[in-house]
């Protein structure tokens, strides 16, 4: 059976324990499911959303384990591509040898129940990429399209933005 992990809210872990992981629709339907990475030799690999989701204001995230059946199918791709239908140990194998797996994602399209889960582990806060793989080194964009009102440091990121623009700096 192939093992994955959930980033979740840690204020939320007593209820995962208790009730499992339903399903998110943060895409719309045809991208509905409980998303995940499969757990991979490279922490970095498997762990790599988690500064991505604490943009959302999150403070504290936890990793949710559990494992899915090899021959059940899940979608697999890149967040910003179409995911493709195959078996979860073949979504595993596809992410393993990625030349870069920054930005794909399994989804699984049900919910996973709480005898289903093996462990809700605390997971190192500072792993991963932010606004998008590959973002490292690169000023982002402050524009009113890519940073939302009331974003974290949003503020300071339009600010800088409009002087960049106007040609202040």
């Amino acid at each position: 059976m192939a093992m994955f992990v959930h980033i979740a809210d840690a204020r939320k872990a007593g209820a995962i324990a208790r009730d499992g992981l339903k399903p998110g629709r943060w895409r719309g339907p045809d991208r509905s499911g409980v998303y995940a990475m499969p757990v991979l030799p490279s922490y970095f690999a498997a762990h790599q959303w988690l500064r991505e989701l604490k943009r959302r204001g999150t403070r504290t995230l936890v990793g949710v384990y559990f494992r899915v059946p090899d021959r059940e199918t899940v979608l697999v791709g890149h967040y910003n591509s179409p995911h493709r239908p195959m078996s979860a140990a073949r979504a595993t194998r596809v992410i393993m040898d990625a030349a870069d797996a920054r930005g794909y994602e399994v989804i699984v399209r049900r919910k996973i129940e709480a005898r289903q889960l093996h462990a809700i582990r605390a997971v190192n806060q500072v792993v991963g990429w932010r606004y998008y793989p590959g973002a490292h080194g690169r000023v982002p964009c402050g524009c009113p399209a890519c940073v939302a009102p009331g974003a974290i440091k949003s503020a300071g990121l339009r600010e800088s933005y409009r002087r960049e623009t106007r040609g202040l700096d």
